[in-house]
């Protein structure tokens, strides 16, 4: 008998006894976490701005609880803290997943929306991973950033996108060197285009999300977008509690895609 992914021999999850908080949770990557951190036994708090979606996701998994929230509210961060140890007395790991998606060529640059993209994708988790950070501290755990190929990749007429998620690799560098000290890892996960709202969110119709799908499918040398399942288990990995030497490093998981 084969013993489930990110399970001892004895069965009992890798992530037993331990407290997740997976931000963007009501779908895509996020719920895929979320699903995953619960199946290996961590407790999870599901956070995110629609809380129904959060239902759907918690629906899925007892392990998984939620807090609605938006990330870029002044409390927010302190708020979603104090829930995850209100509720469990521990925070073991931070998935900084929740972000935005957003088409902008130069030319149709707005201050406004470039402040909004960056108030999420970077603003956001870091005044999160501050909030969690003593918690972190006292049980030596981890933070794992969710960026994207095209944080290292350029992505003509998204640019302020694609630098948003340089920001959070380079964070990812800053924090893992400020926080080794301390026993605190940091690690990010770049994926490729997978499966998700996000471009839906970003306002664009419907036709034209599925011409970005199919052009993007056609990019990719194994020939199709990612699942959200593919990605998590990624995160699973960048987090596990063995990874005890692993800190400072960004994961590109694209189907090849940075390749070409």
């Amino acid at each position: 008998m084969t013993t489930p992914p990110y399970h001892d021999q004895r069965g009992q999850g890798l992530f037993g006894g331990r407290v997740a908080i997976v931000t963007g949770a009501g779908s895509g990557i996020g719920r895929a976490t979320a699903i995953a951190l619960a199946r290996a036994g961590a407790r999870v708090l599901g956070v995110g701005r629609r809380p129904e979606a959060l239902q759907a996701t918690a629906a899925q998994h007892p392990g998984i609880e939620i807090h609605p929230a938006d990330l870029r509210s002044a409390h927010a961060p302190a708020e979603v803290a104090e829930a995850a140890v209100a509720a469990w007395g521990r925070i073991d790991l931070l998935v900084n997943n929740a972000g935005a998606t957003a088409m902008m060529p130069l030319a149709d640059t707005e201050a406004a929306r470039v402040n909004d993209l960056f108030a999420l994708n970077v603003t956001a988790p870091s005044l999160l991973a501050a909030a969690a950070l003593p918690h972190l501290r006292r049980r030596r755990g981890a933070i794992v950033n969710v960026s994207s190929t095209y944080g290292h990749r350029p992505l003509p007429g998204a640019a302020h996108y694609a630098a948003s998620k340089a920001a959070v690799e380079h964070l990812t560098r800053c924090w893992a060197l400020e926080l080794a000290p301390e026993g605190v890892r940091v690690n990010a996960l770049a994926p490729g285009p997978t499966e998700s709202e996000a471009l839906s969110a970003a306002g664009l119709p419907e036709a034209t999300v599925r011409r970005i799908k199919e052009t993007e499918a056609r990019q990719i040398p194994l020939g199709r977008r990612g699942e959200p399942e593919e990605v998590a288990a990624w995160v699973l990995r960048l987090a596990d509690p063995g990874a005890t030497w692993l800190t400072g490093q960004v994961l590109t998981v694209d189907g090849g895609l940075d390749l070409t």
